[in-house]
């Protein structure tokens, strides 16, 4: 063939789009008519412009939409990796205090069991147990009370403490209650403890193997620690065997216990056996109280400005109700709000701004998405937009002095054993909001309020609502001067970095009545001597009181406005709560129907898109055969089934009678693919394999022997 001789273009199906988007990204004087010689035959192929363009910018708008959709699930990643780093320091925090404690506790344990002497080289290695007396077989137990009746919230902890102790140079195992059950027995547990103890080089139970590891090398230098994470849900006799062993090797094997008690310290006289009971030497040790946990987790990931991620009152009220009215563990509510993330992040457009929301001022209006000026939030707003934007402050701001103000009352309520979550799901209502920015606030006297100020709409239901903000502030007026002194100095803490706020709480603490040294000195009073004698308090002290409150009252009115009032929350703030109920609680039924009928929707392909859910061959045999279902009644027929599958199946498609035609030019002959032949058996084989697949999804109920030709359909309705 010659080189300037024109080869033949390939073969271009009329559903082919791939050549014209070539074409029209050459340049302007590349562009010409394109003749494709068809046998005898050629055609000019004309080129439109106007169609091209508008690809282009197709292409434009879909290349910045997967840019925005890369970094919205960037910022997820960074939100979630910060919180769950935040929720790990928190909890260690708390526990740091207990875990040296128990550390130091260990150590001084294995020094008086080391203080008998060394074994020689005989008895160390042989591979039966030391004949002593009764005290020498004590092992040293702490109790560690754990406080909380569901033990999911503290399997971290257990494991946390094992990392503290090997970080301290002790050999440690950690133990569960499957461990310990009655089918295992003692030498499931042994194993166990064999493997982590030796690194998984043997699986043999046998103490021994042990006892001849730990006077190898420098193992001896160090004690062994088993941690049992809940010896509530262990079996009382094989952990007594256990414990029974353990005392016989106590002077080769200087083994230490770490028992995990739910809440009752004489637990483990009714789990274990009395002669057990005997061989243990026991210390307590406290973990934290869930509720602190609670508040200390609550102010990192929700009331603190740092991950990016806020939620609603509606959804701060969900979170609220699941916690107390379901299994209280802050395990769930950690993972109800990591699916809150991950639903605010897949439903809003604009997350991919967070960063520079939260993180930069903002100078330019030019610098937000012209998307942003019509959120609903931004609309609202009574000047014009760019003012509104440019003249106040930023959100971070905002929402630092909304946090600040929030745990400023949280530190009055302490003394009322006030929960943080209470107190933020109350700061966070709009309406309640308003009520107290109204000339009828809760510093007036009962007698001058109206009736409607204490609720919404005055329901006894409602009543309740809007007073724990109303009580903090009436608390304030009661304090002592000693206890009115550390609360602001617990203001002072808790304000720094806000400088509006910071300066004022500044100006109270230095007013004459605290230039006495002898009020941080005193101890605070009780809430009942407050009380009795607040009448022979003086008049300074008094005004210093009014002072606080006029202060704190004006906090909660000028910086306490909920997210929901703030421009452009929705890029920060999820709120959809019915989405959030749907994902936690669910209807798995009812959504694995809908998935299986709208297959297209996660497949993507288009011959389904296009078939408007018309039951096709190329669609796929579980989600074709639950459509055809649709067809029946309570009990399906499985011969008439199988003939209305069979004959979907064998259908010739128009694509396939297209590709069918003879083509005039004999290569695209050789190129036009033809239809595979599908067998009788293979059919039934994608029958049968649909149908298993239905039962195991609960759709279908398998023939019975009364009705051998008919299956049940389980689910109706959606």
């Amino acid at each position: 063939m010659a080189s300037d001789e024109v080869s033949p273009l390939p073969f271009i199906s009329d559903n082919d789009l791939k050549p014209f988007y070539v074409l029209h990204k050459a340049s302007n004087s590349q562009q010409h008519n394109v003749r494709k010689p068809v046998g005898r035959t050629s055609r000019k192929v004309k080129v439109n412009l106007s169609s091209s363009l508008a690809a282009t910018d197709e292409s434009e708008v879909f290349d910045n939409d997967q840019l925005h959709n890369n970094s919205r699930m960037k910022n997820f990643h960074n939100a979630w990796v910060k919180i769950e780093s935040t929720i790990k320091d928190v909890l260690h925090n708390i526990h740091s205090d207990v875990f040296n404690e128990i550390s130091s506790w260990v150590q001084k344990s294995f020094g008086e069991i080391c203080s008998s002497g060394k074994l020689d080289a005989n008895k160390a290695t042989c591979s039966y147990p030391i004949v002593t007396d009764v005290t020498s077989k004590q092992i040293f137990t702490a109790l560690v009370v754990m406080s909380n009746i569901e033990f999911v919230d503290d399997l971290q902890t257990f494991a946390d403490l094992g990392v503290h102790l090997h970080s301290h140079g002790c050999h440690v195992a950690n133990l569960s209650s499957v461990d310990f059950s009655a089918k295992s027995g003692i030498g499931g547990c042994l194993r166990s403890l064999l493997r982590q103890i030796l690194d998984g080089s043997t699986d043999a139970a046998d103490i021994s193997i042990l006892a001849s590891w730990y006077m190898e090398h420098d193992n001896f230098k160090s004690p062994v620690v088993v941690i049992i994470e809940d010896m509530d849900r262990c079996s009382g006799s094989v952990l007594s065997d256990f414990i029974l062993m353990l005392s016989e090797w106590v002077i080769k094997i200087p083994v230490i216990l770490i028992l995990g008690v739910a809440t009752n310290l004489d637990s483990s006289k009714t789990i274990l056996s009395s002669k057990a009971v005997q061989h243990l030497s026991p210390s307590k040790f406290f973990l934290g109280h869930p509720a602190d946990r609670l508040d200390a987790i609550i102010e990192a990931v929700l009331v603190k400005p740092s991950s990016g991620f806020l939620v609603g009152h509606k959804v701060s009220a969900f979170l609220r109700n699941c916690f107390l009215r379901q299994d209280g563990t802050l395990t769930s509510l950690v993972r109800a709000v990591k699916m809150a993330i991950v639903q605010h992040f897949l439903m809003e457009p604009l997350s991919f701004t967070v960063k520079g929301l939260l993180d930069e001022e903002v100078t330019e209006i030019d610098a937000w998405p012209t998307q942003a000026l019509d959120l609903p939030s931004c609309m609202r707003l009574s000047e014009p937009k760019s003012k509104a934007l440019l003249s106040g402050a930023s959100m971070k701001e905002m929402l630092n002095m909304w946090s600040s103000v929030v745990l400023c009352l949280h530190e009055v309520g302490k003394n009322q054993s006030t929960t943080l979550l209470d107190l933020y799901d109350e700061a966070l209502d709009p309406k309640l909001y308003n009520l107290r920015n109204s000339d009828y606030l809760e510093s007036k006297p009962d007698h001058q309020r109206p009736s409607w100020i204490h609720g919404i709409n005055g329901s006894s239901s409602e009543k309740q609502k809007g007073r724990l903000i109303s009580r903090m502030i009436r608390q304030i007026k009661d304090m002592p001067p000693a206890g009115l002194f550390q609360l602001l100095e617990k203001w002072d803490e808790q304000t720094k970095g806000v400088d509006k706020i910071h300066e004022k709480v500044k100006e109270i603490q230095l007013q004459e009545p605290f230039k006495d040294n002898n009020l941080k000195d005193s101890p605070s009073k009780s809430r009942k001597q407050s009380t009795r004698n607040i009448g022979n308090l003086d008049r300074g002290t008094k005004a210093l009181n009014e002072k606080a409150v006029a202060q704190i009252t004006c906090m909660t009115r000028d910086h306490m406005q909920p997210i929901e009032c703030i421009p452009f929350h929705e890029i920060v703030c999820f709120k959809n709560v019915d989405k959030l109920q749907a994902v936690l609680l669910g209807d798995p039924r009812k959504r694995i129907q809908l998935d299986l009928l709208e297959c297209n929707k996660f497949l993507k392909c288009s011959c389904c898109t296009k078939s408007n859910n018309v039951p096709i061959s190329s669609m796929h045999d579980t989600s074709l055969m639950y459509t055809l279902s649709q067809e029946h009644g309570n009990l399906i027929n499985l011969h008439d089934w199988y003939q209305s599958f069979k004959a979907v199946i064998l259908q010739k498609t128009v694509k396939d009678k297209q590709k069918s035609k003879v083509s005039p030019s004999p290569k695209k002959r050789k190129i036009a693919a033809e239809p595979q032949n599908i067998t009788e058996a293979s059919v039934q084989a994608r029958f049968c394999r649909a149908v298993t697949e239905l039962q195991i999804t609960g759709l279908l109920r398998m023939p019975s022997k009364r009705r051998q030709d008919y299956v049940q359909r389980v689910a109706f309705g959606l």
